[in-house]
């Protein structure tokens, strides 16, 4: 919420109090003298403050639509504690967390950001700010406070028992996004799992009151008879045997569609189809570019986290090569680690590729940011050996000197756009010249009784060249290992 969006009677606190401070301030400068003031009194000064962060609200102009948004979306404000890197860093993080926040269907009213050197073990801000954002959402009538970091169970108990609204963290927000967007039953059951390694520790009890056996003596207090003595189980030790039953049975679920994938994996290997993945930070345009690519028609929405269940499609090179594309989920900076754990099976389609497309948004304030944490990812997946080619798209919408420094930093790196087409046709050819080739060379007659055979040489191996004579179809081609075996007797005897 900007300040010319609040109501008259709230800029004028707020001017007036803007105007007392600098009146302070200056009285404070008049009487300063050497030696008052250091480095670390200035840091404190600013530590103490929560800083507003303007241009967050998704609040709309529209009432007639602002009164259907408020039937169906939480109303929240956004917390963030900056710990370390600049001001624009913090403020860039809130901004994703405000897209994030509207990703999942929320309407954000106010961000603030407080500086710290950690966050507050109690309530993340401590104790004197959690008061403040209590104020602040009274004053906006938010309904949900969401936090810029995972949150501790004891840090949301206590945030939630000062600010009186439901505190939510960017996991448990992140991962909300995911319920919401996953389709395939593999995708559901990952989500599934995710959340619930979330919420085991973060289940709340309330004593006694929740005994499902009452412990005690004998019968003739009232007690149940044998095996029922003793101080029982309790409701949250119940949900947290449950919660792990089920999550052992979501990992074995997961491991048998696993395998399913894993058999698909392996027929396009023994057919010596490459494969290429596209990964990349969320809302980069990863499925953009796929559709750019291969013309696959995969869902593209202006939306984090818009794909979720991995695409594979065939392509083909300029030189008729043909291969798989993936397109595979989003990452994000703070990635949660319930999530790469759970979506590590759909993440190998990374791994095991013979070459990886890095999506990154030229026209993001930080891509930086996004490459750094994108690798990271993909050091943990065990895909960091794979090459890359670094893909800065919306080259159309970026600053040219953003996109120029990218592309210094950056050897293996092109610039396109997948919504104009720029850039595009040089890019499927940088992928056909990074492809693996097939190590066998050979020249082939081939009988036209033999069509599939040349069929399969087009698909699986690279034709040099191509003739049709009286006798068959002449070829010389580079293939694997295997289809060479079956082309042999085809070959002239003089290169036997």
């Amino acid at each position: 919420m900007t300040f010319s969006s609040l109501p008259q009677d709230h800029q004028r606190r707020t001017a007036s109090r803007r105007a007392d401070a600098l009146m302070d301030e200056d009285v404070a400068r008049s009487e300063f003298r050497p030696g008052d003031q250091d480095g670390e009194q200035i840091d404190r000064d600013e530590r103490a403050a929560l800083r507003r962060v303007v241009g967050l609200s998704t609040e709309l102009e529209d009432i007639t639509e602002v009164e259907y948004r408020q039937l169906r979306l939480e109303r929240v404000v956004l917390v963030g504690v900056w710990t370390s890197g600049t001001a624009q860093d913090a403020e860039n993080s809130l901004a994703e967390l405000a897209a994030l926040a509207e990703t999942a269907g929320a309407l954000v009213l106010d961000g603030v950001i407080q500086r710290r050197d950690k966050p507050d073990p109690a309530t993340y801000i401590g104790s004197g700010k959690a008061q403040e954002l209590r104020d602040l959402v009274l004053e906006s009538g938010a309904d949900t406070v969401v936090c810029d970091g995972e949150l501790s169970p004891g840090q949301l108990i206590h945030l939630e028992d000062v600010v009186k609204v439901k505190v939510v963290d960017r996991t448990a927000l992140i991962l909300d996004i995911f319920a919401q967007h996953a389709k395939s039953r593999e995708g559901k059951a990952q989500v599934s799992l995710a959340q619930m390694q979330y919420m085991l520790p973060r289940l709340r009890g309330w004593g006694q009151s929740l005994s499902r056996q009452m412990g005690g003596g004998g019968s003739s207090s009232g007690g149940g008879g044998m095996a029922t003595r003793g101080p029982g189980e309790t409701k949250i030790e119940t949900d947290r045997r449950r919660i792990r039953e089920k999550m052992a049975k979501m990992r074995r679920e997961i491991a048998d569609m696993k395998h399913g994938r894993e058999l698909k994996r392996q027929e396009r290997h023994r057919n010596k189809v490459p494969s290429v993945a596209i990964a990349g930070y969320t809302n980069a345009g990863k499925s953009s570019l796929l559709n750019q690519l291969t013309g696959a028609g995969v869902l593209v929405e202006n939306a984090l986290f818009a794909t979720l269940d991995p695409t594979v499609r065939r392509a083909t090179t300029p030189s008729g090569r043909v291969y798989t594309l993936a397109d595979t989920v989003g990452f994000v900076r703070h990635l949660p680690h319930h999530l790469v754990e759970a979506f590590r099976s759909t993440m190998e389609e990374v791994g095991e590729a013979d070459l990886i497309l890095h999506v990154v948004d030229g026209a993001h304030p930080a891509p930086e940011e996004q490459l750094a944490s994108v690798r990271e990812v993909i050091r943990d997946v065990g895909a960091h050996r794979v090459p890359e080619i670094v893909v800065v798209n919306k080259a159309d919408a970026a600053d040219e000197l953003t996109l120029q420094r990218l592309l210094r930093a950056e050897k293996r790196a092109i610039a396109v756009s997948a919504r104009t087409g720029l850039g595009i046709p040089e890019l499927l050819t940088w992928i056909d010249t990074e492809l693996p080739r097939p190590a066998v060379e050979l020249e082939v007659l081939l009988p036209y009784t033999q069509g599939a055979l040349v069929s399969r040489m087009h698909a699986e191996g690279e034709v040099l060249s191509e003739e049709h004579t009286g006798e068959g179809t002449l070829l010389k081609a580079q293939v694997h290992q295997e289809l060479a075996a079956l082309l042999e007797p085809y070959m002239p005897a003089a290169r036997r």
